[in-house]
This record gives structure tokens, sequence and C-alpha cells, in this order.
């Protein structure tokens, strides 16, 4: 018979933790299944302490601990990667003293300083040559393009671009309801170049599947509807078939459908749109992460510099 495995504290509590992010916080499968692992390799660190002894020290040593630490091709994680650790901490510490048990204050866990960000964005001249990259003789064509339009058209992620169903979307109106991250629904417009490529790829659509971007693999006689959902293009296809259309476009850049979502944002900025604005748009809870992109746009202010100033 095999032997149980013992359950510390610590692992019983993230456990709570985790099923928390779930049902109080609304939190997506992904995002727990991320905190799992940074919680987890802290637990392998920590070992069986007791929560309520694990001190500031210990936390240094963990720091020190993952800046040291190298995967099997010995590369080291990047300070990014790092901080995503410690937030899982500091969250996990924050719902421990909001139910009374006793640890470590999470505000005396200072995440590690990492270089500023820098945004990877399309001109508009290089959106359009990916654009015009899409072979519309391939079975896929017109999806594809539909699909491109409409990335650059609303910012929307990946993974929202891949839940939308054909019914949600508002082809007359030019707008739909889609819920981002912690399920948080907000308004995306859709340009008319865009409605009109959707439509375009309607028109070839020969099934009556609900998702609105589907695989064109083979389709047996008397599939039910209900399999339709099978058909829905993962977050992987839609990769895919962004960074082959980078390529054939001949773009130096490496093209994904991020891109186009910073595409997207930094657009809106350089024609002058206010950054709230843009922030509702992008669906970012906090300003602070729209404001990445005024980084990107400063190549405007070098035009209007050498404009104005003679």
């Amino acid at each position: 018979m095999a032997e149980k495995v013992k359950i510390t504290e610590i692992q019983r509590l993230i456990g709570k933790f985790l099923q928390h992010l779930e049902v109080a916080k609304g939190q997506s499968e992904k995002t727990i299944e991320n905190y799992h692992h940074y919680l987890m390799r802290f637990v392998d660190f920590i070992g069986s302490k007791p929560v309520s002894k694990v001190g500031l020290e210990d936390v240094h040593r963990y720091q020190m601990y993952l800046n040291r630490l190298e995967d099997e091709h010995g590369a080291r994680l990047s300070g990014k990667t790092q901080n995503y650790h410690l937030v899982a901490l500091r969250a996990f510490l924050k719902y421990l003293v909001r139910n009374d048990i006793p640890c470590l204050a999470p505000e005396k866990i200072d995440l590690k300083k990492t270089g500023e960000r820098v945004v990877e964005f399309l001109t508009r001249d290089e959106v359009e040559r990916l654009f015009e990259a899409v072979d519309l003789t391939r079975k896929t064509g017109f999806r594809d393009r539909a699909m491109l339009e409409t990335l650059y058209s609303t910012g929307l992620r990946v993974s929202e671009l891949c839940s939308l169903d054909r019914g949600q979307v508002d082809l007359e109106r030019r707008e739909f309801t889609v819920r981002g991250k912690g399920k948080k629904p907000r308004i995306v417009f859709l340009s008319e170049r865009c409605v009109d490529w959707i439509k375009k790829y309607l028109t070839e659509r020969t099934d009556n599947f609900e998702p609105l971007f589907v695989s064109f693999g083979r389709v047996r006689e008397g599939e039910e509807l209900s399999l339709g959902e099978k058909r829905r293009l993962t977050p992987y296809s839609v990769q895919t078939v962004v960074r082959g259309a980078g390529r054939l476009a001949g773009l130096r850049k490496k093209v994904t459908p991020h891109v186009l979502r910073h595409s997207f944002a930094t657009e809106l900025l350089f024609n002058g749109a206010d950054i709230r604005a843009v922030q509702e748009m992008l669906g970012h809870a906090s300003i602070t992460t729209t404001q990445v992109y005024t980084h990107s746009t400063n190549t405007r202010l070098r035009e209007i510099h050498e404009r104005f100033h003679k």
C-alpha cells in the first residue's frame, strides 16, 4: 500500500488561496495555473516551515535563489519572471492577512528593479504590408485576413479573439462586448474595413458553427453543431498565422498577436487619443500599464521638434 503524502501547512493554505482566486476573484484558469507554479517553487525552497515562521530573511534568500536559478539550457530567469514569483507570494500573503493568519507583512517584499519595458509595434505601413501578405486564394485566406484586421481594429488579446462567437459580434453597429482579464466586460469597436473583411470571410463559410474564427479541417457529413466548438481556433493557431504573415510580408520585426495589440494602442496615441480612453479600450485595470505605450510615441515628439524648432 502506497504511503500517503503529508500535506504541509503552507501547501494547504496555498490550496485555499487558489480556490479563492477561482471562486471569489474569478481569475482565469491560466492565471491560477501560473500562481500555483510560482508558489510551489517557493514551497520547494522553504520546505515544511510554518507560515508564521517565514521571515524577511527567508524571502531575501529566496530572491537570491531565483536570481541564480538556471533552466535546463543554462539560462537564468529574467528580472520580469523573478518578479512574477514575488507578486504571487505577495498576493498569497495578503490573502493570509485578510484571513487573520499570522504571516510576514506582504508590503515588506520589494520587487526586483528591471529595465524600462520596450514595446514592439508595427508602423501603419508595416501593418498594411502584413495584411497584403495574406494569400486570398488559399482556403484560409479570407479568414486570416479578417482575423488580422480584427486584432488590429480592436486591440484584442489573442484569448479574447479566440473566444468570439458569431452572434456576439454586431457588424451593423460595428461593436461588441468582450470579457477580458478578471472577466471584466468592455466594449470594443470595429473599423468599416474590418467589418467588410469579416463579412467576406463569413460569406465563404458553409457551416453553422458558432465560433467566429474556426479551423477549416475536414468536416464529416452529419457532424453535430455542438462539435463546432472543437473547430474554434486556438491561441497557438492564431499566433502561427500571424507569424507566418509577418514572414511573408518580409517584416524584420517579430510579429505576434500581442504586437498587433501594441500597434493598435500606439496608433491611437500617435493620433492624439486620450490615454484614459486607450486604457479602457485595452481593458487595462491600471493606467500604469497603458503608460508604457507613451514611450513608444516619443518618435512623434522628434518629428514635432524637427518641424517646429528651426
